[in-house]
């Protein structure tokens, strides 16, 4: 079996191509800015009003890209669905100066750009391009997606959508979808439908910082813990999940930027003890916390993302993950594991 994976983060995305008759550490193996990076790159080079059309998929620094080509003196227009990119409320949207594409205007002066975070035709020039084959039978996807509720906060609903997760200790890979992505996971959704139109396939989507959680949990040098930590420190959100018999007993999630050394140490001690309260994190600008159990012990802090740095200087006994030999690829194989374990069901 031929699976392909695709981790997208906010600096890169991380592609691995796996054949399931080689080893591992054979797969091609692809690290490629994000995708709202090549998009914003296209912005800056344009100087003509823009027509945006596609998908949803992750902003990142396109609203500001956007911004500032609206005060430069042009026009920038969306589809409603790829309105949706910047904010899920459309009002919100125009209310930054960005116009809604109108059915019975002509638009053939404007730049066009299309929308979408996976873009499969350039992957497979790509490959066709070294010769590779590129014969695909499962694809599996990762992207942040916080959720749309419009009564509640981006950061309170994530939450709140975590902890609905786990009211008991469950598998990592429970955080994967196949056909069942809810509705209010637009960016997932969204991903989703790209797949199925254009490959005809239905692909597993997760979020990813819990792919990267499930793929440090299948680092070969951890393999024998039982009580430990997983942590991804990335450049915007931190997540860090107690782990104890192959299983989740409690998670907070923070924003790196509000994170120090010495807080970081403190929050790992008390979600393995079980003492972290979701109000402390909240009130510290984070998203929240949840704990089931505590562990019996931090047998290790396995650690993943770019800033991971900041635990150099704790006094935690700390592992960086590299599964697969690669720590690039934490996420990839993470949903490579993820899709393993739903399709076993």
């Amino acid at each position: 079996m031929k699976i392909l994976a695709i981790d997208i983060g906010t600096g890169t995305q991380d592609i691995l191509f796996y054949d399931t008759t080689k080893e591992l550490e054979n797969s091609i193996k692809l690290v490629l800015p994000s995708p709202h990076i090549f998009i914003g790159q296209k912005i800056d080079q344009i100087e003509n009003n823009i027509l945006f059309t596609g998908n949803i998929m992750g902003g990142g620094k396109l609203k500001k890209k956007i911004l500032e080509h609206i005060d430069k003196g042009y026009e920038v227009v969306m589809e409603e669905k790829c309105a949706k990119t910047i904010r899920d409320n459309l009002e919100h949207v125009k209310d930054l100066g960005i116009k809604i594409k109108d059915d019975n205007k002509n638009y053939d002066s404007y730049t066009k750009i299309y929308l979408s975070d996976v873009d499969m035709k350039k992957l497979k020039e790509t490959f066709l391009n070294y010769d590779l084959d590129f014969e695909i039978d499962k694809i599996a996807i990762a992207v942040q997606d916080h959720g749309y509720n419009e009564k509640m906060g981006d950061r309170d609903f994530r939450f709140e959508k975590i902890r609905e997760k786990i009211k008991f200790p469950i598998n990592v890979e429970e955080f994967g979808y196949i056909d069942n992505i809810p509705e209010y996971f637009s960016r997932m959704k969204s991903v989703e439908s790209t797949i199925k139109n254009e490959e005809k396939l239905t692909p597993l989507l997760m979020d990813t910082k819990f792919a990267s959680i499930c793929g440090m949990c299948y680092d070969e040098n951890i393999k024998n813990l039982n009580s430990f930590i997983v942590i991804d420190i990335g450049n915007g959100h931190t997540t860090a999940a107690s782990i104890e018999n192959n299983k989740i007993q409690g998670i907070f999630e923070h924003h790196t930027s509000s994170l120090t050394k010495d807080s970081l140490e403190k929050y790992i001690t008390k979600l393995a003890s079980g003492k972290i309260t979701n109000e402390e994190v909240y009130n510290d600008h984070g998203h929240g916390a949840h704990v089931i159990n505590p562990i019996s012990t931090i047998e290790k802090v396995v650690v993943s993302g770019p800033r991971r740095e900041l635990i150099e200087s704790t006094h935690l006994d700390w592992y960086y993950s590299c599964p697969g030999g690669d720590v690039m690829m934490t996420g990839t194989i993470g949903l490579i594991k993820t899709l393993e374990y739903l399709s076993k069901r």
